[in-house]
């Protein structure tokens, strides 16, 4: 087994060998892979696996390698308020990263064939709202998850911006998952063993990308044989926001205006020095890469004439140098939650600080 970036020790070193070998290429989606620590979806024996560039699966929990994520978040080009549909949701990972691009105008729904994983997505979409620090960075667009299978959606549900299909699809369902979208929507989805970007530029007029050469576990057909009759999947209502949801985010992104001014003020017009620039040398890999995920999931990356230039080649790489520090000095200070310190120091009742901050106790 291997993978398309080298692993890492922790959460930012895997999302710094994803950006180097260009798989995330855009501030947003780093962002959102950086917010959220891959390895708190793992279960716990496990974790030590978790900055690898692999697929995992356990029992009906899964997660694709990150170099495929990263391709798909890339592919979406995900921005505020769109709508989502994840078909295969599985664990919620992906769709707790799209939450965090698409903001509390966003919609964000999800489709899982097996009850035993929605349950453990709700248990680690939870555990992120109630512990991480990144949820008061965000304005966040929370995903509901149901359970069926994504090849009965019901055909009156309404359609979607963005849409990806987390396992196999065959040609005979392709149009299936065209209807689900939106004029100007983009769907992504594994397509006869690519992973492919569909646009959808008039109401009978598409787009087709191949991204990447994959290997899928295929969709799971509807299965009769009990009752003979199809179980219809009814994706929740795209609702109004409440008066008390809009004047909780209203109140929550006043604070955050009035966090950065005080920093600004802080700071007042004093600049740091710049820092020092070092060079090293650093041998840049060929893009066209293959990845073994499992014993049925591979990736290789459709080669450009562009990844030709930067083939093996050494270059000069300017990183920046700190200036020398003490050796009590370098031991990082622990993030502060200046969000969560401002709403609990407010002249309110608790229960509406709570609210504030989304209930969490921590």
């Amino acid at each position: 087994m291997g993978g398309a970036v080298s692993a890492g020790e922790d959460n930012d070193e895997l999302i710094d060998n994803l950006k180097e070998a260009q798989y995330i290429r855009t501030e947003l989606v780093e962002q959102a892979f950086r917010a959220i620590d891959r390895a708190d979806y793992y279960l716990e024996e496990f974790k030590d696996n978790a900055y690898k560039d692999l697929a995992w699966k356990h029992g009906n929990i899964h997660l694709s390698a990150p170099c495929i994520y990263s391709e798909v978040m890339e592919a979406l080009d995900l921005q505020p308020g769109l709508s989502f549909l994840n078909l295969g949701s599985g664990t919620g990972y992906l769709s707790s990263m799209v939450g965090l691009i698409l903001g509390p105008f966003g919609v964000n729904h999800g489709v899982e064939l097996h009850s035993d994983v929605i349950e453990y997505a709700k248990q680690k979409l939870d555990f992120f709202i109630k512990t991480s620090d990144s949820f008061d960075r965000f304005e966040f667009c929370e995903p509901s998850f149901v359970i069926g299978n994504c090849l009965e959606i019901s055909p009156d549900c309404t359609q979607y911006d963005r849409v990806y299909c987390g396992a196999g699809v065959q040609k005979e369902h392709e149009d299936y998952m065209k209807n689900l979208l939106k004029v100007g929507g983009i769907l992504v989805m594994p397509l006869e063993e690519k992973l492919t970007k569909i646009t959808r530029t008039g109401p009978s007029a598409w787009e087709t990308k191949k991204i990447l050469a994959v290997s899928f576990a295929p969709l799971i057909q509807p299965n009769h044989a009990d009752s003979g009759k199809s179980r219809l999947v009814h994706l929740p209502p795209v609702a109004v926001r409440s008066l008390q949801d809009l004047a909780r985010i209203a109140i929550r992104g006043t604070i955050k205006k009035i966090i950065h001014q005080e920093a600004l003020s802080r700071a007042g017009n004093g600049l740091k020095n710049p820092p020092r620039f070092k060079r090293r040398r650093v041998r840049r890999r060929r893009m066209e890469t293959i990845v073994f995920l499992d014993k049925e999931v591979f990736a290789s990356r459709i080669s450009s004439p562009s990844d030709d230039n930067n083939n093996s080649e050494d270059v000069e790489d300017e990183r920046p140098e700190e200036e020398e520090t003490k050796p009590s000095e370098l031991k990082p200070e622990p993030p502060v939650n200046f969000l969560r310190e401002k709403v609990l120091s407010l002249p309110l009742p608790d229960p509406l600080k709570y609210y504030l901050l989304y209930y969490r106790e921590k």
